[in-house]
């Protein structure tokens, strides 16, 4: 028996949490390992715990049961997913300290190795993948199908990132099999935007500007903006893989206001440079061609710092 299997089997008490600002991979793994464990081991408590989640992932089974802020409770069993230290679980660290026991899976290859079981895939698309190959399939339901496909498309750009696989495209075929609409999942949780968004989109790529011979592309959203136009860190979603695919761009970088003196920075590669070496630096977390953190300092500031590093790779 693997000790994913036997750690909830031994545990009553289950509590699952994952990064910061969680995106779709983290959802749908936070989300998908609570209802493989409902679906599958009778009489175990689930409780997951993320910060606020973007209305379109309402959808999914057991979003409207997410608690936000931290308890204080003391779990048999504390699941960490899709995050890659401590620090990016800062609003439930208290509780995972208190676990009797702690266990986390993630991709990210700048994972530090928390948890006092883990298990790491950088190799894997997602976390979401990571869980597919740690489950039965036949005893995926389909409410743990949707969480599960979700996180893949997310974390794969629909299927067009480098990481995707011949192994990520068959795992996806087999959860499509369970009775997934992939439309819904696609357009309504990826594609699909308010009016808002693209307010916020329209104002980043205004605000954008080539350096290094058009190799980069950086653009920013300040303090002002973000409250002009009414945005807050959900409306950026996308707004840096549409600066990744303008021609003979090598790295883009988008930084958006998180307050008066706190930058969030987003940087994706098409190749040459990997961010995921430069975020290590800055305690955030990623991949070896999508990678962010956050940066207490000026809007110029924050702009110096990661051109250099870029620089240094190019």
């Amino acid at each position: 028996m693997n000790e994913f299997i036997s750690s909830i089997e031994a545990a009553d008490t289950i509590a699952v949490t994952g990064h910061i600002h969680p995106d779709g991979d983290c959802i749908g793994s936070c989300l998908g390992l609570r209802q493989y464990i409902l679906d599958n081991y009778p009489g175990k408590s689930v409780t997951v715990y993320l910060e606020s989640i973007a209305p379109e992932f309402l959808f999914l089974s057991g979003a409207d049961s997410v608690k936000q802020e931290a308890e204080h409770k003391s779990y048999d069993l504390f699941f960490v997913l899709d995050c890659s230290s401590l620090d990016r679980i800062e609003p439930y660290l208290s509780m995972y300290e208190r676990a009797a026991k702690t266990f986390c899976i993630d991709h990210h290859i700048s994972s530090k190795g928390i948890g006092q079981e883990y298990i790491l895939k950088p190799q894997a698309s997602a976390t979401c993948e990571v869980l597919y190959e740690l489950f039965e399939p036949d005893r995926i339901s389909l409410s743990c199908a949707y969480c599960l496909y979700t996180g893949i498309v997310h974390d794969t750009g629909v299927f067009k990132h480098s990481n995707t696989t011949k192994q990520t495209m068959e795992y996806a075929g087999r959860l499509i099999s369970k009775g997934i609409n992939t439309s819904r999942v696609i357009d309504e949780t990826f594609y699909q935007k308010t009016f808002v968004q693209n307010r916020v989109l329209g104002q980043a790529l205004l605000n954008s500007r080539l350096y290094e011979e058009g190799q980069i592309i950086l653009s920013y959203l300040n303090e002002d903006e973000m409250q002009a136009l009414g945005a807050d860190s959900e409306d950026t979603n996308g707004i840096i893989d549409q600066m990744r695919v303008t021609k003979g761009v090598e790295a883009a970088v988008f930084l958006y206001a998180l307050d008066k003196d706190t930058y969030k920075v987003s940087r994706r590669s098409n190749g040459r440079v990997n961010v995921a070496a430069i975020t290590e630096e800055f305690s955030g977390g990623g991949h070896v061609r999508a990678a962010g953190f956050s940066m207490k300092a000026g809007l110029e500031e924050v702009t110096g710092i990661v051109l250099s590093k870029i620089r240094e790779q190019l």
